[in-house]
């Protein structure tokens, strides 16, 4: 499906209903609306794993701007404010009220731009292996010490200088390390729409006129917000989640740090991403 949002086409779907027969009432569920990572790709990564969240909310699945199945429009609009109040327009069309929002990776990103630029509007936010701010320096060293000097190297090529041969060179030598003790879908990389071109120019999107720091608007959150990391998380370390938690209001966040999990826990333990995110969803 897509709705206008912005002046942009935007795919969505949606697994679950928001409201359900409860004895002689219709009970509404809250709305989980999640960002996919990349970026570049679509919100596929999350299927089939996160319909089960189907049974205690309304699951939405969006494509950002320039991504997957949405309208690819002008780059000069694939920028994390445009994405951030894409998130709000998304919203307001089609009427969702105080959403949990997760955001994956770069989609954490997305959702720290959606959170801090329109903090009145969530009901609860996930920030899921995600980083406030980039430290490539950190991550080069990691990837070096999870696959050596020719994974460093691979990885700094893909980063200082994106294009289709580094990105081929960094799916092939550092993907593998993204989950210590993940399976990941062979058909996974398949199914997904990708663009790499809004990949690239986010890549470099720190030499331009936005660069991403949401270090001191985080403290404008005014919703409890859920951070999630693994401990062997090349790409966006641990140590970012523990920043992003540091600066939001400490009354509202709480941080779980996962052993033995690399990016995105769900691809290690799957039951124990879906046991916090059911959990978060459900506390009052």
């Amino acid at each position: 499906m897509h709705v206008s949002v912005n002046g942009t086409r935007i795919f969505f779907d949606v697994s679950g209903e928001k409201l359900v027969p409860d004895g002689k009432r219709m009970r509404e569920r809250p709305t989980l609306l999640l960002l996919h990572g990349g970026p570049g790709g679509d919100h596929s990564t999350f299927r089939p794993l996160f319909s089960q969240l189907a049974d205690v909310a309304q699951v939405i699945y969006l494509d950002h701007r320039g991504n997957g199945r949405s309208d690819w429009g002008e780059p000069a609009s694939w920028n994390l404010p445009q994405w951030g109040d894409d998130i709000r327009g998304f919203c307001d069309v089609l009427g969702i009220e105080k959403p949990i929002v997760l955001g994956y990776s770069f989609g954490g990103m997305v959702a720290q731009s959606y959170a801090t630029r329109h903090p009145d509007h969530p009901g609860k936010m996930v920030f899921y292996s995600t980083s406030p701010k980039r430290d490539r320096a950190e991550t080069y060293a990691i990837f070096e010490r999870l696959g050596g000097p020719e994974a460093r190297a691979v990885a700094e090529a893909r980063w200082t200088n994106p294009n289709p041969e580094t990105s081929a060179a960094y799916l092939r030598v550092c993907s593998p390390l993204y989950n210590p003790r993940g399976k990941r879908d062979p058909d996974a990389v398949a199914r997904t729409v990708r663009n790499e071109q809004v990949s690239f120019q986010f890549a470099k999107s720190d030499d331009g006129p936005h660069p991403m720091d949401f270090r001191a608007a985080l403290a404008n959150i005014k919703c409890p917000s859920l951070v999630i990391g693994g401990e062997d998380d090349p790409i966006t370390p641990i140590s970012r989640s523990e920043l992003l938690a540091a600066c939001i209001p400490q009354h509202l966040v709480r941080l779980v740090r996962v052993p033995n999990a690399g990016h995105g826990v769900h691809n290690d333990d799957p039951a124990l991403a879906m046991r916090l995110l059911r959990e978060f969803i459900l506390a009052t």
